[in-house]
């Protein structure tokens, strides 16, 4: 499978490469600074290395491909818009090529409330949102430009994100937030965005997963 991925220097991107890679797909990325690549990852195991600065390079990143997969997010507590804006470009381009599917990363709170969760887990969602406020809210512009595009777009909702190793084990809800999931492996954040390519059941949806 042809695939290019977006925010290939962040947690979730390296891993949905490293995945990708061992899984046999042609792999292009495109990141805002390629000196950031990580090692052990071997340019020459990739496709394609393309800066998200250049709009003729992105559209061509995106153009023929199966599918676009997207880590993209703010490194901090300050969106700027990051994930809106970038996902934006990521949408035209993909629109101007007639390419449709697409697989980003959002999270858990941008999704509806878990039925029936203990106490605890609603006063601790609620701290943290109001923490995080601004991400949630560029996360959600996001999604809400996602479904205004011509994609068949589908955005993973994770909780808190660890650094654990890909188990292949876990929890998801397909338009919903699964109950009292307080955590995910970054790993298995990427293993749930490739499984999901394929999965039509999930085109148009949010899908939260957790452990």
């Amino acid at each position: 499978m042809r695939i290019t991925v977006f925010g290939a220097t962040g947690g979730v991107g390296r891993e949905i490469v490293g995945q990708a890679l061992a899984a046999g797909h042609e792999v292009t990325v495109v990141v805002r600074a390629p000196d950031r690549l990580p090692e052990p990852l071997d340019r020459r195991t990739l496709h394609a290395v393309v800066r998200l600065d250049d709009a003729a390079a992105v559209r061509g990143a995106v153009a023929g491909r199966d599918a676009v997969l997207s880590g993209l997010g703010s490194r901090g507590r300050k969106a700027n818009g990051v994930a809106e804006r970038l996902t934006g470009q990521i949408v035209t381009a993909m629109e101007a090529e007639g390419v449709r599917r697409l697989v980003v990363v959002s999270a858990a709170p941008v999704g509806p409330e878990p039925a029936g969760d203990p106490l605890v887990d609603r006063l601790m969602r609620k701290g943290i949102g109001a923490v995080l406020a601004e991400l949630y809210a560029d996360l959600a512009r996001m999604e809400a430009a996602l479904a205004a595009s011509a994609t068949d777009w589908t955005s993973v909702r994770p909780p808190r994100l660890t650094d654990g190793p890909r188990t292949g084990v876990y929890r998801r809800a397909v338009g919903g937030t699964p109950r009292s999931g307080r955590s995910i492996s970054r790993a298995d954040v990427a293993h749930a965005m490739l499984a999901l390519i394929d999965d039509a059941e999930t085109v148009k949806q949010g899908v939260g997963i957790a452990y």
